[in-house]
């Protein structure tokens, strides 16, 4: 990485109404803004940085932080994310950047100081693709009848809870992607959930969950940077929501299933880059791969995802309500760094059931 404008400055920052002060360095590395890990372990109350090769750990009890140099990949209590950018070194430290610290590390650690989150009581449950629109497609059935079944199961269970649910489609018919979010942005109070399962030749394998990629942020599923990426979207008022949404919903998904861990990624898909209330998108396992196909064509398995999307809307709603869990951070102070810079897998055993030919017909039954 080119390194020939740097800038070092020692930032002190004050929480409003209080003598607290927390210090962090800045580093200007090719025009982007950087902080050290080890003022991030300090700051949420992480310990030291123990370093193995590129590897930098911070732990502490059951929390963790964990990155390599150079790469996107980090986990965050054993979580898999991917960075908007990968982590550096500089002078032997490593660094990260200041758009993933504001808008992954300090939202994920801290759901209970997004400001604004509201109750939630509206689920809207988006079912992908339909009518002439097939979606991936494996020898035991269409994406779309996959995941409408999965979003008919939610959707009851989701009910039972007390929750109000919106479904962006009921049928085997083609909803248009404007006419998604047309339909998301109806209801305040609210949470979307578009539901998918991948396609990409036979070694694609696991989960992923896509949340909204803040403004100046490369999507993960394009090549390389776009003049887009600095275009403002409807969804950008809820990065932090968003990116805490992603968090339960893919951690419920991770846990309950074998599949393996593909991380919480960013993109502009359509559908959660022009709504006005925190979503995400989820894909549950790879039609183009047998192993991931035989399991999504299993009931149980289907299920299992609806269980998992009404275990995330609690987790969720618990995280950024007023009754949120631990605080991680050691001090109370915010991680704002002000600058003038613009800005597990395993095989099926005997027991588990067959697959099941799922067409529209069938979708919702066992």
């Amino acid at each position: 990485m080119r390194r020939a404008l740097l800038l070092v400055m020692a930032l002190l920052l004050c929480v409003t109404a209080s003598t607290t002060y927390a210090e962090w360095t800045l580093y200007k590395i090719s025009g982007r803004d950087y902080v050290p890990l080890d003022d991030v372990a300090n700051f949420y109350g992480l310990g030291h940085v123990v370093r193995a090769g590129n590897d930098a750990t911070m732990e502490v009890g059951g929390r963790s932080l964990k990155g390599g140099v150079n790469s996107v990949e980090f986990y965050i209590n054993r979580l898999k994310f991917n960075l908007s950018y990968p982590i550096v070194e500089f002078e032997g430290r490593p660094v990260i950047s200041r758009m993933d610290l504001t808008k992954v590390i300090e939202p994920v650690l801290r759901p209970q100081k997004i400001k604004n989150a509201e109750k939630i009581d509206t689920i809207v449950l988006d079912p992908g693709h339909g009518g002439h629109d097939n979606g991936a497609t494996s020898l035991y059935g269409n994406e779309k009848a996959f995941t409408l079944d999965v979003a008919n199961r939610a959707r009851m269970m989701l009910m039972q809870s007390g929750y109000h649910v919106v479904m962006t489609r009921t049928n085997d018919t083609f909803i248009p992607l404007e006419e998604r979010v047309r339909i998301a942005n109806q209801y305040s109070n609210a949470i979307f959930i578009s539901i998918h399962f991948n396609s990409g030749g036979a070694a694609g394998t696991g989960l992923e969950t896509y949340t909204l990629a803040p403004r100046g942020v490369p999507s993960m599923m394009a090549d390389g940077p776009r003049i887009g990426d600095l275009q403002p979207c409807a969804g950008n008022i809820n990065d932090a929501e968003n990116i805490a949404l992603a968090t339960a919903t893919h951690a419920s998904l991770v846990v309950r299933s074998r599949m393996y861990d593909r991380g919480i990624k960013r993109a502009r898909f359509v559908v959660i880059r022009d709504i006005v209330i925190p979503g995400v998108l989820i894909e549950g396992g790879f039609l183009s791969n047998d192993f991931d196909a035989r399991l999504i064509a299993m009931p149980n398995y289907r299920q299992q995802m609806a269980s998992s999307i009404l275990q995330a809307v609690q987790n969720y709603r618990r995280a950024v309500g007023t009754q949120a869990g631990e605080t991680v951070a050691r001090n109370a102070e915010e991680p704002h760094v002000e600058t003038n810079t613009p800005m597990l897998r395993a095989t099926p055993s005997a027991n588990d059931v067959q697959p099941t030919v799922v067409t529209p017909t069938s979708a919702g039954t066992n």
